[in-house]
């Protein structure tokens, strides 16, 4: 039985090219280097291996894999917010997003930065019977590893104040670990829960890699093990002190997660999603109490990759066309569903894939 009918699952979706959504936050550039080894070559210089690119390819990423799903769902307007250098990444991100229609007005460019990239050699193989594969190696990370220029942060401020009155979302993604070095400061965030104050019908949106207990007045988005960390701390001898996220190597239960997510809603004042992996989203009920939200389930090879990119995307939407926490989860399940299966690239799903896929595993419940 659906959560959701087939008709308010379409009432939502035909919603979505009215909106207008600005995404705030850490904007990589995608890079993938397909390298061919048979056209392997030494380096006069050093005797080095000397690999033959054969291939490139290049995607917006971290914020801008977002934007990518929120296109895909036809929102109207979008926006980015946030900063790149002036170097040859930044080009090439910048028409990564002049592809989707987003408005760069607000994506600073600067040369007291270099544009964050992640740069993914992958080897050309071949496996039993001659099919082929792309064998990913280490990946090359452009950070900056300096804090964010004082003046590139007032910017940001001025700009996110400037985009509040007239866009229906702002979601803030906070895709580093070190709190100073990328868009979402601590600055930023006291001033994205200031503008969340001033602007109650406006929904505000955060996922953090590292510091999502430390937004306010804003829903948030975690997985399991991390609203576990986030609660009960590292040191509570649960779930959070094993690397895998229990000491005997399981995840939390969904009634331990239950009282995570209600500790963190009070924390945060606003909705709280919890991923639980192939379990689905818990989020409050109705009623109150915490509430899991299936995923689809899956056959076949899958990809992870941007999965809660995805689901994010499906969520804000959804909320934005007045969708319950229960039905923007619902949302959010279906689009991740649909990019999962794209294997190799970061997927996305557009709204008629949404409403074949509930056709396929809901069939007509109107």
């Amino acid at each position: 039985m659906a959560l959701v009918s087939r008709n308010r699952l379409k009432e939502l979706l035909d919603g979505f090219p009215d909106l207008k959504i600005a995404v705030a936050g850490d904007f990589f550039l995608d890079k993938w280097l397909e390298i061919d080894r048979s056209l392997d070559e030494p380096s006069v210089e050093t005797g080095l291996t000397a690999y033959q690119v054969v291939q490139k390819r290049v995607y917006a990423g971290a914020s801008g894999t977002v934007l990518s799903n929120l296109a895909a769902l036809d929102v109207g307007r979008l926006f980015a917010l946030g900063f790149t250098g002036d170097d040859g990444e930044g080009f090439e991100l910048r028409r990564c997003l002049s592809s989707m229609g987003v408005n760069m007005d607000s994506l600073i460019t600067s040369g007291e930065v270099q544009t964050p990239t992640y740069t993914k050699p992958v080897f050309r193989s071949q496996g039993p019977g001659g099919k082929k594969f792309l064998e990913e190696s280490n990946r090359l990370d452009h950070k900056n590893v300096l804090p964010t220029p004082a003046d590139i942060e007032k910017r940001i401020i001025a700009s996110l104040w400037e985009i509040a009155p007239k866009v229906d979302a702002i979601i803030a993604l906070d895709q580093l670990v070190g709190e100073i070095y990328g868009v979402i400061t601590p600055a930023v965030r006291g001033e994205l829960a200031k503008i969340a104050e001033q602007f109650p019908s406006l929904v505000m949106y955060a996922d953090s890699r590292a510091f999502i207990s430390a937004f306010r007045n804003m829903a948030i988005k975690c997985n399991n093990l991390e609203a576990e960390k986030l609660f009960r701390g590292p040191a509570a001898g649960s779930f959070a002190g094993s690397p895998s996220g229990s000491p005997g190597g399981s995840t939390p239960s969904l009634e331990e997660t239950g009282e995570c997510l209600l500790g963190l809603s009070k924390n945060s004042r606003k909705e709280v999603f919890i991923s639980c992996g192939e379990k689905g989203v818990l989020v409050k009920g109705d009623d109150g109490k915490p509430f899991l939200v299936p995923t689809i389930p899956q056959h076949g090879e899958i990809d992870i990759v941007g999965a809660g990119d995805a689901c994010s995307s499906g969520i804000v939407t959804t909320l934005c066309r007045g969708g319950t926490p229960v039905e923007a989860a619902f949302v959010g399940n279906l689009t991740a569903s649909i990019t999962i299966q794209v294997i190799g690239a970061t997927g996305t799903a557009s709204r008629d894939q949404i409403l074949s896929r509930y056709d396929e595993y809901y069939g007509d419940q109107n």
